[in-house]
């Protein structure tokens, strides 16, 4: 069954925006009748009948709400350097979605090259790849944040920075994030997080934490990082 997103869900009926319309009449084909699902963005998954097959204004009738859908016991927030090549940032972002993350920060670091963030084009992916993995829940994209400033803020659950010098104790991530416990993971750019960033998040209650024995780009490492919440909450 072919999954559609619209926000804002209030009553027995929705109309599909005029892209989603556009990809379920003249892509998928679908006529009145058809059966589908949609998601909300807010945890709620519908199922529901084409009632108005326009390519514009999709119309829908509901016919089912599943609140909640496959909701976690946990959350994650990662904080991940932005990359010079903007693909790969957006490749970790598609994936991240998939496993499961609640929250992204770009995070602006002493040492990353490029701190431009295409907002709108990512949504679209957040959005895309939500469809894909059938996930209720739409991950937020917060705007980009200084390393320091991020570090000094209030921030739930576990926090953990991963990095690579070994003048620094690390610990495995499923030493310090206990199942059902909320996560925050900082991920640093290419050259890594500078010793004195290290320094300075230890000092605000970030755990030291590596991803195993291989050096990772910044993307692979925070799909690392995700998977590794995701396996420890199975």
């Amino acid at each position: 069954m072919q999954i559609f997103y619209a926000p804002d869900i209030t009553s027995k009926s929705c109309i599909l925006s005029e892209t989603e319309s556009r990809h379920c009449i003249r892509v998928l084909r679908m006529s009145s009748g058809d059966p589908v699902k949609i998601v909300d963005g807010a945890g709620t998954l519908f199922e529901g009948l084409i009632s108005d097959p326009d390519p514009l204004r999709c119309g829908i009738t509901i016919t089912g709400t599943i609140k909640d859908f496959e909701k976690r016991n946990y959350r994650l927030h990662i904080a991940v350097s932005p990359l010079k090549n903007y693909e790969r940032f957006e490749w970790f972002v598609e994936k991240s979605v998939e496993i499961g993350i609640d929250m992204i920060t770009p995070l602006i670091c002493s040492r990353t090259e490029k701190a431009v963030i295409k907002a709108g084009r990512t949504a679209k992916i957040i959005i895309s790849a939500m469809k894909q993995s059938v996930k209720a829940f739409r991950p937020i994209l917060n705007s980009p944040c200084r390393f320091d400033e991020f570090i000094s803020l209030s921030h739930g659950g576990v926090l953990m920075i991963s990095h690579c010098s070994n003048k620094f104790s690390r610990d495995k991530i499923d030493a310090v994030c206990p199942k059902g416990q909320d996560a925050v993971i900082l991920i640093g750019p290419e050259g890594d997080f500078s010793e004195e960033e290290i320094e300075k998040a230890l000092e605000k209650g970030f755990r030291s934490v590596h991803l195993g024995r291989s050096r990772l780009r910044t993307e692979t490492a925070g799909i690392a990082a995700c998977h590794s919440v995701y396996s420890i909450n199975q």
